[in-house]
């Protein structure tokens, strides 16, 4: 291995055997500053900042055995396994590019871009448009529990003495003691909780309301906001004690009701078949395998910071490594203690569904409801859910902002402050959620932004997959400082299919019929979005050095040596979701 000095701004040379082109990275020096990202960490702190994804976790835990059923841990288990096995394809790519940031779908667009201009830049807006409403949803579950925490609602039963009064008064003669306990519920619920300053209904979106949890979700947006103000170090810093808060105690949610009783193996015995005599069932549990996938496939944000690796090569590949083997071990233990402990009826619990009831179920199933833990067990749910918007907003903001260094997205995107910090696009994050925010703080609208953004999520999990073979054909001539086997590149490809198939059948499972059209328009949205950059404020040109890890150079965009296949795999992935949406059917309402 040769190192050579290229110019004051150092480039180190990494030389391999063979006619391999070697890779070149930019190494951590005092002359890091300015307007670019800092290479201040390693795989540990990429690690600890992904580690808010078992997290997501708790988002669905409830939605999903609601429509999956007794096959709810096994869906978990299968879609964790799926993930982790894709990710071995983002880790190939990502070690392409050691001077870029913003994940896979970065990576990804460059395969694409010698095909279509307009496909490149769908993969980054399609990750980023999934990844972002994590920080509104996340807000929107830790408002519940900060309002529930200052302001609880009281619950009455039949013998409570105002359910008693209620219904002795003349006026509510001939009612029933559900209406009573209805009405004396109202009445002594807390005003923070109802309070609602404005509604506004936003025609084939839902109802924006700017409601207590809108506001307190808001000031945790800036709280995050100001943590990562400082930077990548500083943010992997502060997630490494939030994340051993978290993991640890998930952890012991996942072993201790194995050893102390509670576990029940029947509620996780089968039969597993999703259904007989009719598609519904399938379409049921392909449903839930589209919706989990947002959770356990996420885990490969551990590689947008290859910009601010100190050793991109080294660094890359153990970072998403050791974040699966993490989200591995929790997305199937959790879930399926859960479920051995819950039931599926008691997953099935508003308060579970909601996940504003989940920190109480820990608290049952670990120390049988006593109130301290009860109360410890809420603190820390609070801390994984600022622990996921953490990472949510690391990494989405570094997808707005690599985006714009590579001509995709506004030019104000590629702004950073002195940190090294992408400040402008986490503004734009920012400024998105509290949209979103609005709509979430609605439980009717938790499911439908978790649908649509999970459409953009399958689109560039699809267009990553394919460009692992892609990059093979087109760039075989890099040296990779991590290349996946073949059989699992093309392994990963079928699986691509198989998110198709999970897209077309399962998003319309969640409530909204329209989700998977309306994920399919806000992706359309990047056309005109890129056409204003490319067209009006490059005039028509990539900004220097964009593909200068490909060995490619001014508008040069390669040779496609893949031919007509990448078209076909558009053209077949189109027809399975249009297949699958057209088969699977949902019950008669």
């Amino acid at each position: 291995m040769a190192f050579v000095v290229l110019s004051h701004r150092t480039r180190i040379n990494l030389k391999h055997r063979g006619m391999r082109m070697a890779a070149t990275y930019e190494p951590a020096t005092g002359a890091d500053s300015g307007n670019t990202l800092h290479r201040a960490i390693d795989w540990r702190g990429a690690f600890w900042v992904a580690s808010g994804v078992p997290a997501l976790v708790l988002f669905s835990i409830g939605g999903i055995a609601g429509t999956a059923g007794k096959l709810a841990f096994v869906v978990w288990t299968v879609s964790m396994i799926m993930g982790f096995l894709q990710s071995f394809t983002y880790a190939e790519i990502a070690g392409l590019f050691p001077n870029k940031s913003g994940g896979a779908s970065v990576y990804g667009a460059t395969a694409w871009l010698r095909y279509s201009k307009l496909i490149a830049p769908l993969s980054v807006w399609c990750n980023w448009f999934a990844w972002s409403p994590v920080l509104s949803l996340g807000c929107a579950i830790a408002a519940g529990y900060i309002l529930n925490a200052v302001a609880p609602i009281p619950a009455f039963t039949e013998q409570s003495p105002e359910v008693i009064a209620w219904l002795a008064d003349p006026a509510n003669t001939g009612k029933a003691a559900a209406d009573a306990i209805t009405a004396v519920t109202a009445v002594h619920t807390p005003a923070i909780q109802s309070f609602n300053a404005l509604s506004v209904a936003v025609p084939g979106l839902g109802t924006l309301n700017f409601n207590s949890s809108f506001f307190i979700g808001a000031v945790l947006m800036l709280i995050v906001f100001a943590i990562q103000h400082r930077g990548i170090l500083g943010t992997a810093n502060a997630q490494k004690y939030i994340g051993l808060l978290v993991i640890i105690p998930m952890l012991i949610v996942g072993i201790v009701p194995l050893i102390n009783g509670q576990f029940h193996a029947s509620n996780v015995a089968g039969p597993y078949l999703p259904g007989v005599g009719d598609n519904v069932g399938w379409t049921l549990f392909l449903g839930a395998m589209f919706i989990a996938a947002w959770s356990t496939y996420a885990f490969e944000t551990a590689i947008c910071y290859t910009r601010e690796f100190r050793n991109p090569r080294t660094d890359t590949f153990k970072a998403i490594f050791y974040s699966g083997l993490l989200c591995l071990l929790l997305y199937i233990l959790v879930p399926f203690t859960f479920q051995g402990v819950l039931g599926v009826d008691g997953m099935k619990d508003p308060g579970i569904v909601a996940g504003t009831g989940v920190a109480d179920a820990m608290a049952n199933m670990v120390a049988s409801g006593n109130a301290f833990i009860k109360e410890v067990f809420v603190a820390l749910m609070i801390l994984a859910l600022v622990l996921a918007i953490m990472t949510a907003m690391a990494g989405s903001s570094r997808t707005l902002y690599q985006g714009s260094v590579d001509g995709w997205l506004p030019r104000y995107l590629s702004h950073t402050n002195e940190h090294g910090a992408p400040t402008r696009a986490m503004w734009t994050d920012l400024v998105f959620n509290l949209f979103l925010l609005a709509i979430a703080s609605d439980s009717g609208g938790y499911f439908f932004i978790l649908a649509v953004s999970n459409v953009g999520y399958i689109i560039f999990n699809f267009l990553n997959l394919n460009a692992g073979w892609m990059h093979r054909v087109d760039s075989g001539h890099l040296d990779r400082p991590y290349r996946a086997p073949t059989w699992l590149i093309g392994l990963n490809t079928v699986l691509a299919f198989v998110n198709a198939l999970f897209m077309g059948a399962g998003a319309k499972v969640w409530g909204y019929s329209n989700a998977l059209l309306v994920g399919f328009i806000f992706a359309g949205l990047i056309i005109p979005v890129f056409a204003f950059r490319h067209y009006v404020q490059d005039k028509g040109q990539f900004p220097k050095g964009a593909l200068e890890d490909l060995g490619l150079t001014g508008q040069d965009l390669g040779e496609r040596k893949a031919g007509i296949l990448p078209y076909l795999a558009l053209l077949g992935g189109l027809a399975v979701v249009l297949v699958a949406n057209w088969y699977f059917q949902m019950p008669p309402s």
